[in-house]
Parts: structure tokens; C-alpha cells; sequence
């Protein structure tokens, strides 16, 4: 983990308030991540997360704050843009391309990046199931194998921040293992990670720094050290 004094954030937001129509659901979330850095935005449904993201990719556009990526402002901005600035999404739901081969949805977006290392054999060297599966339909794939797809899809963006949400929702415990391992080499690769997910357990043992958020605001944050054993924050927030 990059030191917190010595680098600017690679993403922050500050102040952001988005809403669906006349309901407000993010009321001035501000954190931060540095480069390097795995964090965690965690807290009950409906509590903000994914609107969290969908303000930070543009594709729910925030009325107010700010959101710096690298330095530059990008609320305001198009989707596209700012997934050309280098931030990789693996959805919630995962929405990969149902009638593409395995192999076609990992080239359909994929970008040659200045200092980008993700190219097609490394990511069937991540996740080998996708190269066992590459010439099948996406709607042939397990779900397991379709979160591998969309994250393997993410990083043949080579994005400078991975944004995960839900990370392993539904997944069997097997497969969630394969993706907590996943995220492991990544964060030893120096990729800047986000991920949102209830896995809690999980979490402590990969990321740096985790997110409360409730009621769109955060409302704690720490190291994992600060958060393990703290069972008053998690069944506060988290109702485990």
C-alpha cells in the first residue's frame, strides 16, 4: 500500500449528492483512494453503493461535489470518458455480452494502455476456466464463470482503478475464493482496487482501508486492522 503523505489520490470524491428524479440518495460522500490501494465500500441495501459507483462512471450524473480520478475533475463527464481515463467496471450483475464467445468479450473493449500489462493470455493465465471456455457463449457460462468473464473483461481495459460491485453475490464458496484470489494477485500487481461486496471476512484479509457508508453518507472508515474484532461497527452497519 502506497503511503497515504506521499501520494495524491488516485480517486476522491467530496461533497457528492446524486438523486433519482426528486429522491436524494447520496448525501455528501466523500473518501478517497490512493494509488495502489484496495478499498472497500461496504453497508446494508439501499444504503448508497452502488450509486456510489454509478456516480463515479458517470452513468447517474451527480448534482453536486466533486469526484477527482488522477487528479482531474470528471463529474460532469460522459460515461465513455471517463471509462477511456482508465477506470474498469465489473458491474453489478455482471451484463456481460450473452451472444459473444468468452474470447470476443474480452476483446470487444479491450484497450492498449501505456504501462498496461493485461493482455489476452494473461487473463486466461488469471482465470484458466476462461480458456477452457473460450470459444462458448456468454449465456452458456455459469455465473461463476461470467463474474471471471467480467472481470477478465475489466482488465483488458487496463484500467489504472478496478471498481467491483457486488463482487461475488450468488456465487458458490469455491468460486468466491477464486475471485478473493484473484483480487489478491491483483493488489500485489499494484493495481488501485475498489470492491464493494458483504463478505466481510473476505474483505478484512485483502483490502487496506474500508468504507462505512449509511443513509448516503460515509459514515466510518478504517484500516482492517481497525475493523477486525470490531463487532459494535459491523452489526452497526453491517448487521452482522
Amino acid at each position: 500500500m502506497v503511503s497515504q503523505d506521499l501520494a495524491e489520490p488516485i480517486l476522491s470524491l467530496d461533497g457528492v449528492e446524486t438523486c433519482y428524479g426528486q429522491s436524494q440518495v447520496l448525501f455528501g460522500v466523500s473518501f478517497a483512494i490512493q494509488p495502489g490501494e484496495m478499498v472497500t465500500l461496504m453497508g446494508r441495501n439501499g444504503m448508497g453503493k452502488t450509486t456510489s459507483v454509478r456516480s463515479i462512471m458517470g452513468l447517474t450524473m451527480a448534482r453536486a461535489g466533486s469526484i477527482k480520478f488522477m487528479g482531474e475533475e470528471i463529474r460532469g463527464l460522459a460515461a465513455y470518458r471517463i471509462a477511456q481515463r482508465g477506470i474498469g467496471l465489473v458491474p453489478e450483475g455482471r451484463q456481460i455480452f450473452p451472444n459473444l464467445t468468452v474470447r470476443e468479450n474480452l476483446v470487444a473493449t479491450a484497450v492498449s494502455r501505456d504501462g498496461g500489462e493485461w493482455t489476452l493470455e494473461r487473463v486466461y493465465e488469471l482465470f484458466p476456466r476462461l480458456a477452457e471456455r473460450a470459444t462458448s457463449m456468454g449465456n452458456q457460462l455459469s455465473g461463476g464463470e461470467q463474474q471471471m468473464l467480467a472481470v477478465g473483461r475489466a482488465l483488458m481495459t487496463n484500467p489504472r482503478l478496478l471498481i467491483l460491485d457486488e463482487a461475488t453475490e450468488g456465487l458458490a464458496p469455491l468460486i468466491r475464493q477464486e475471485i478473493w484470489n484473484c483480487l489478491a494477485r491483483l493488489k500485489q500487481s499494484g493495481l488501485s482496487v475498489m470492491v464493494i461486496d458483504k463478505n466481510v471476512g473476505a474483505l478484512i484479509k485483502v483490502a487496506d482501508r474500508h468504507f462505512m457508508i449509511e443513509r448516503g453518507k460515509v459514515v466510518w472508515s478504517g484500516l482492517s486492522a481497525e475493523l477486525t474484532g470490531n463487532t459494535e461497527v459491523q452489526h452497526r452497519y453491517l448487521g452482522v
